[in-house]
């Protein structure tokens, strides 16, 4: 899955970009400040597995809702 998919995906469940920085963007949810993601943006190289598992930590929600946010599913 590449950035800009996981960035949507993001969206879709809340969150709205604050910030880029280079190559970073920092993402926070509207209504949960504390939950801020920063996601890395390398051209069009699928996001690793690693680091989808700490944006999902950082964001505060399971695969599961992020698998149905990814499908457009509620």
């Amino acid at each position: 899955m590449t950035a800009r998919e996981v960035i949507s995906t993001l969206k879709r469940l809340g969150f709205v970009i604050r910030r880029r920085s280079g190559s970073h963007i920092r993402l926070v949810h509207r209504e949960r400040e504390d939950a801020g993601v920063t996601v890395s943006v390398h051209g069009g190289s699928d996001v690793s597995d690693m680091n989808l598992a700490s944006i999902l930590r950082q964001a505060g929600v399971t695969g599961e809702e992020f698998e149905r946010a990814r499908r457009g599913r509620k």
